[in-house]
């Protein structure tokens, strides 16, 4: 063969055996095949390393060996309390998440989706070690950013046409400024907005909107069961927080590719959403499963209370071994809990 006729045979050898880009190799799609012959599973969706390897450290995650590498994420398969479950970390932040979970729900035959992680807290009412099931989340990265000069009564551009709302709430920069006797701020105000989705049984390219994504009912009603449930209080014998955590059920979280650290923004989150847990995933995870129609439902361990200023230090480092082994005390009784629910219908 001459050169360029060899470099085109292995050219074609090479998709023939994978694929053209962005499609699934013969090889991962035959494995895929196989697990869902054996499905169906549970998804559980974690956001990263130091959350997933509690799990597969615990005697309660029964490990397979059969994994599916795909598109930069691997597929754990396993059984918790004899639930057949998969496995798959997210990454940081919502992109990650999104995209994960709909990989997760496009291979696999998945009945129910379970996201757990650590969190920060924007409720005054809970401590840093105490695991939080919202019952709704919301997505507050998607924002209206108001020129300066408007104010609330000003309608926003593109609202009349549905794009955007000022229902939900804004955040006026210019209530928090220090030390200024002038209150004004360049930036003005933020509009935090609704999603658009577009669900499987919805009309294609015509678009709905969710704000507060409800969990699944049953999955939730499940969960109200934990709150009795021992959890962890020292990441070692000299090191313990201050109050016992507990598991419980809360109105509502919400994330954005954010972290929060700062406590007038903590502050401002709870006055105006009554919010819990506040992170970087759930909601990409909780929106996706909505549009699909798939039960899903998250538990956050709160590492930290966002900005600080408890006497518990609000050490995130410190305590966040605590909060990853509590969020999975919370997951694995949840699965035992699901199963034993589902097994009395």
């Amino acid at each position: 063969m001459g050169s360029l006729t060899t470099i085109i045979f292995f050219l074609f050898v090479i998709y023939a055996q994978n694929g053209a880009q962005g499609e699934i190799p013969k090889n991962i799609m035959h494995h895929i095949k196989v697990a869902n012959k054996n499905g169906p599973y549970i998804g559980v969706v974690i956001p990263n390393l130091f959350e997933l390897n509690p799990l597969l450290q615990s005697p309660s995650f029964s490990a397979s060996k059969f994994i599916i590498d795909f598109s930069g994420r691997r597929f754990r398969f396993g059984t918790i309390a004899d639930k057949k479950v998969i496995l798959v970390m997210t990454g940081l932040g919502m992109v990650n998440a999104a995209t994960t979970t709909q990989l997760l729900l496009n291979l696999f035959e998945v009945e129910g989706v379970v996201h757990y992680g650590i969190a920060g807290n924007a409720d005054p009412s809970l401590h840093i070690g105490d695991v939080a099931i919202p019952q709704y989340w919301a997505h507050l990265g998607l924002l209206n950013w108001q020129r300066f000069g408007h104010g609330p009564e000003d309608e926003l551009a593109l609202e009349a046409a549905g794009d955007y709302s000022r229902e939900y709430g804004n955040l006026r920069f210019a209530d928090y400024t220090a030390n200024v006797t002038e209150a004004d701020n360049l930036l003005n105000r933020i509009w935090y907005q609704a999603e658009e989705i577009f669900p499987i049984d919805g009309v294609p390219e015509e678009r709905q909107h969710a704000f507060w994504v409800p969990v699944d009912p049953h999955y939730f009603a499940v969960a109200k069961k934990l709150q009795t449930l021992e959890l962890e209080k020292c990441v070692n014998a000299t090191t313990c927080l201050e109050t016992t955590p507990k598991v419980t059920t809360v109105l509502r979280g919400a994330s954005a590719s954010i972290y929060v650290d700062n406590a007038a923004y903590r502050s401002f989150l709870f006055d105006t959403f009554k919010l819990s847990p506040v992170e970087m995933e759930s909601a990409g995870v909780a929106l996706v499963c909505h549009q699909q129609r798939v039960p899903h439902i998250t538990i956050r361990a709160l590492s930290d209370l966002a900005g600080g200023g408890s006497a518990e230090f609000n050490e995130a480092d410190t305590f966040l071994p605590v909060a990853a082994t509590n969020s999975v005390l919370v997951l694995v009784e949840f699965i035992k809990q699901l199963s034993l629910s589902k097994a009395s219908f």
